[in-house]
C-alpha cells in the first residue's frame, strides 16, 4: 500500500470497493479514506456473494469501535478475511474473546511485558539488531522489506522460547495468515492458505506444550508463562494455550517488519528528515511514534455491532460487521495536522492508533516500541545515507499494510 499519497482524486463513494486486494497491492487508499472520512464516516458496503460490511474511517469512531466491547464484540472475528464466518475460536483465542475473561487472560501475560519488564531486554535485542544491519555496511543491494521479516523472530524468538531452527519456519508461516493472497506466500488457494498455516501453528504450539510439560516446564519464557495462567481460578486447557500461544506468534511477527520498511521508506524519500534525526538522537521515540502511525501496518480490525448502534452519522444493524480502518484514522487532519506529511517532530504521534485500542491494544507495544527505537538507534549511528535500489513491492493483504521488497544501498557512516 502506497504510505505517500498520490493527488486528491473524485471518488464513487457507490463504488468503492475496499475488498478490491489490487488496491492495497498496486493502488492507493488514502484518498479514498480521505473523502470516506469528510462525506461518508460510516461507509455500507456489499460483496457479489451477498456479504456486508461497515467501515469506520475517523480516529474517533474507530477508538469507539474498538474501545467499548459491549457495543462491538470481538467473539465473532477480528480480521476481514474471516468476514461472515463466526470465529469458532471465539471465547478461547485472546483475540476472540471479550472481557472479562480477557482480562483474566491478558493481566499475567501483560505483566511480563510492560515497559519496566521488557527493558531488561534491551541489551540483547541490540545485539540481535546490530548482527542484523551488518550485512547492509558492505554496500550491496540489502532488501530490508525482505529480510525484516525475520526481524522479529531473532529480536523475540529467545523471549518466547523458540528455537532459532524454528523462526524461519514460523515467519513464513505467520505471514501466510495475513497475507494468504500474496504470491509470495500462497499455498494453492486463498482458503488454502489460511487452512494450512493456521493448522500448522497451532499444532506447533501444540506440540512446544506437551513437551513441555513431559520434561516438567521450562525456562520463563512467554509460552512458558501462559502454562501458569488460571482464569477464573482454572487454568488453560491445552488447546486455549494452543490457541493463544498462536496469537502470540502472529502479534510478534507481522507488524514491527512492515513498520520497519514503511519508516526507513520515508526517511529515504524524505532525506532532511533523515539528516534531523541524526543530528538530534532525542528525536528517535518520536520517529518510532510517526512511523507507526505513518504505515499503521495493522490496517484495520473488525468487531460485530451487539446491537443497532448509531455512529457516524447512520445505524449499524445488531450484528452487522464492522472494519475500523487504522491507516485511515492515523491520518485524520482533526487529530494530526497536515496529515499526509512525514515529520519526526511532530507534536502529537504518540496519539496514533497503530497498536489498537481498548482492551485489545497490542499487549507487545511496549516491547515493539524498544525494538524499534533500537533499531532506529543503530541504524542512524551506522548509516551515513539510505538509498533505493529497485522498486518497493507491496504486500497483497487487506490487513496488513506492508512491503515484500524494499532494496537500499546504504553508506556507512564514518564517526570520529
Amino acid at each position: 500500500m502506497r504510505l505517500t499519497p498520490g493527488p486528491g482524486r473524485d471518488v464513487d463513494l457507490d463504488t468503492v470497493d475496499l475488498f478490491d486486494l489490487d488496491l492495497y497491492t498496486s493502488g492507493d487508499p488514502h484518498p479514498v479514506w480521505d473523502v470516506m472520512r469528510a462525506k461518508a464516516p460510516l461507509h455500507r458496503q456489499v460483496l457479489a456473494d451477498g456479504r456486508e460490511f461497515w467501515s469506520v474511517t475517523r480516529y474517533e469512531d474507530v477508538c469507539r469501535v474498538l474501545g467499548d466491547h459491549r457495543e462491538f464484540t470481538s467473539e465473532r472475528g477480528t480480521v476481514v478475511t474471516h468476514l461472515g464466518e463466526d470465529d469458532v475460536a471465539a471465547g478461547k483465542l485472546l483475540t476472540s474473546t471479550d472481557p472479562p475473561r480477557h482480562t483474566e487472560v491478558r493481566r499475567p501475560v501483560g505483566s511480563k511485558l510492560t515497559a519496566r519488564a521488557v527493558r531488561s531486554w534491551e541489551d540483547s535485542i541490540r545485539r540481535s539488531i546490530v548482527r542484523f544491519l551488518e550485512p547492509a555496511l558492505d554496500g550491496d543491494t540489502f532488501d530490508l522489506a525482505e529480510r525484516a521479516l525475520l526481524l522479529p523472530a531473532i529480536v523475540t524468538g529467545p523471549l518466547l522460547g523458540i528455537p532459532e531452527k524454528d523462526w524461519e519456519e514460523l515467519v513464513e508461516l505467520t505471514a501466510m495468515v495475513t497475507a494468504p493472497s500474496d504470491p509470495h506466500f500462497q499455498q494453492g488457494s486463498e482458503a488454502a492458505t489460511l487452512a494450512i498455516s493456521h493448522h500448522e501453528l497451532v499444532t506447533y504450539v501444540t506440540d512446544w506444550v506437551k513437551r513441555r510439560r513431559a520434561s516438567g516446564g521450562g525456562d520463563d519464557s512467554l509460552l512458558d508463562h501462559l502454562m501458569s495462567v488460571r482464569p477464573g481460578g482454572a487454568p488453560l486447557t491445552d488447546e486455549e494455550i494452543a490457541l493463544d500461544g498462536y496469537s502470540i506468534l502472529l502479534g510478534a511477527n507481522v507488524t514491527t517488519p512492515h513498520t520497519v520498511a514503511g519508516t526507513v521508506q520515508a526517511l529515504i524519500e524524505r532525506p532532511e528528515q533523515f539528516e534531523k534525526a541524526q543530528a538530534d538522537p532525542s528525536l528517535i521515540p518520536n520517529l518510532v511514534e510517526e512511523g507507526l502511525r505513518w504505515s499503521s501496518a495493522a490496517c484495520n480490525f473488525m468487531r460485530y455491532a451487539v446491537d443497532d448502534v448509531s455512529i457516524g452519522g447512520g445505524t449499524i444493524p445488531a450484528r452487522g460487521a464492522v472494519v475500523a480502518w487504522i491507516g485511515s484514522a492515523n491520518r485524520d487532519a482533526s487529530q494530526f495536522p497536515d496529515p499526509h506529511t512525514f515529520d519526526i517532530t511532530r507534536a502529537n504521534a504518540k496519539r496514533q492508533v497503530a497498536f489498537g485500542f481498548g482492551p485489545h491494544f497490542c499487549i507487545g507495544a511496549p516491547l515493539a516500541r524498544l525494538t524499534l527505537r533500537v533499531f532506529f538507534e543503530e541504524l542512524l549511528q551506522r548509516f551515513a545515507s539510505i538509498d533505493l535500489a529497485g522498486e518497493p513491492q507491496h504486500l497483497r493483504s487487506y490487513f496488513i499494510a506492508g512491503m515484500t521488497h524494499l532494496p537500499i544501498v546504504a553508506q556507512k557512516r564514518h564517526t570520529p
